[in-house]
């Protein structure tokens, strides 16, 4: 299958303009221009374009909930990608630029917006340098700033720079730390679509969405929902790391198994055995070897206990020490907490202490209650999604793999008579 929106693989030096004009770059753009805002949500909506960070919310609707009143109203794109194994978005601004600022200006476009901002983690300057410099290319070609293309349609195009905060990834405080405040969510309401950046109307899209919506212009939402599987059409570009032998994007179409995959990215690793997978990095529940029969789809995991998420894939293998693995991502997870909402910032910290003394064979049986009870009290509390992302890979490796985790106290007790004997003895 011919790449859809990773056609760079295919032409070279497509984030050139001039190359990307020659194989029909922005003549979605050109036939947006062409129709009525109205008519370019349509064809969005019945392609039913779901939001590739994560959240999977239909585009076309999202962009429908904009009022349709006079005054500012803004497009962001949130390419802060800060989730752990997630990488598609920096290959999109840095080997195809032009196919995220053709999107995000029809975008723009569909709702009445004539501000687009593009908000980059703060570790991609490299992705960001090239992204700016196709914007330049855009600016001197008339396809951004005044009277774009001829139409009377007027919208100009930034980009800006995070610190590299994890939580920033969520829209509002996206929103927030674009607006110059503290990178922080709020309680919605007020909804982005109502009262986002500067109080005023905003769009919210990942830079993979963005990317999906001039070919869904040029060839109709028909065309895009004859890919895929039903109630999650087209193609979805998924991250694979860990242990296999050719980690990297793939882009596939939706449907796909989780085993399919692993083969895809040349199988396990050294020829070692599956052990676990992490669908959508350290934020959704670890699954087993029975889930890789799952469709990458929105609904083919939860009947596994997990999440598809932005579909960033970390395989892991026999040899990896799961109590280990929960370690690391609570590590993360309180790290990248911003601290505003209790539960999350007390729950993380916590969870990383017991599982410090577990993991380094100073946990007691005890400890293993304690630590699921901290999840299971902060599941359902917690302001933004962060704080139950953070529960995922504790709650998770108990379930599967409890045995790691009794033997690690086990070793522990044996540890504390063996230390008690040699006191007695001395």
């Amino acid at each position: 299958m011919a790449h859809i929106l990773l056609r760079h693989r295919e032409i070279p030096d497509l984030e050139k303009l001039d190359v990307y004009l020659a194989n029909g770059g922005y003549d979605g753009l050109k036939k947006a221009l062409s129709m009525s805002p109205e008519e370019v949500i349509s064809v969005v909506r019945s392609a039913n374009l779901r939001g590739r960070g994560g959240a999977g919310f239909p585009a076309g609707i999202k962009w429908g909930f904009i009022p349709k009143t006079d005054g500012p109203k803004y497009i962001l794109i949130n390419t802060d990608e800060s989730e752990t194994g997630t990488f598609k978005d920096r290959e999109l601004v840095e080997r195809n630029p032009h196919q995220v600022i053709e999107g995000a200006i029809i975008a723009a476009y569909a709702v009445g917006a004539e501000l687009i901002f593009n908000y980059f983690r703060g570790e991609y300057m490299d992705a960001g340098y090239a992204f700016e410099q196709a914007l330049r290319d855009c600016y001197a070609q008339g396809l951004l700033g005044q009277d774009i293309l001829g139409s009377g349609f007027c919208c100009d195009f930034y980009c800006h720079y995070g610190a590299g905060a994890y939580i920033c990834g969520e829209e509002t405080a996206l929103i927030n730390s674009l607006a110059g405040e503290l990178g922080q969510p709020w309680s919605k309401p007020p909804f982005p679509a109502v009262e986002g950046l500067y109080g005023k109307p905003t769009v919210v899209n990942n830079t993979e969405t963005m990317a999906n919506v001039p070919p869904i212009l040029v060839n109709g939402g028909e065309w895009y929902t004859s890919m895929g599987v039903e109630g999650s059409p087209g193609v979805k570009i998924v991250c694979m790391s860990g242990h296999v032998e050719k980690p990297g994007n793939y882009e596939v179409e939706w449907g796909v198994t989780y085993r399919e995959l692993i083969e895809m990215a040349g199988g396990m690793r050294g020829g070692r055995a599956f052990k676990a997978l992490l669908p959508s990095g350290g934020s959704g529940p670890v699954v087993t070897a029975e889930a890789l029969a799952a469709p990458l789809s929105y609904p083919g995991l939860p009947p596994y206990g997990s999440v598809m998420g932005s579909a960033s894939v970390i395989v892991m293998d026999e040899t990896t020490d799961m109590v280990w693995a929960a370690y690391k991502m609570i590590h993360f997870f309180r790290h990248e907490s911003c601290g505003k909402c209790t539960p999350c910032r007390e729950g993380t910290y916590w969870m990383e202490q017991v599982l410090d003394r577990i993991y380094h064979g100073r946990g007691t049986a005890a400890d293993i209650a304690v630590l699921e009870d901290v999840a299971t009290q902060m599941k359902g509390k917690c302001l933004c999604a962060l704080g139950e992302f953070a529960v995922s890979p504790v709650l998770s490796t108990i379930a599967h793999f409890l045995d790691e985790y009794k033997a690690k106290v086990s070793l522990s007790a044996k540890a504390e008579l063996i230390e008690e004997a040699v006191l007695a003895t001395a």
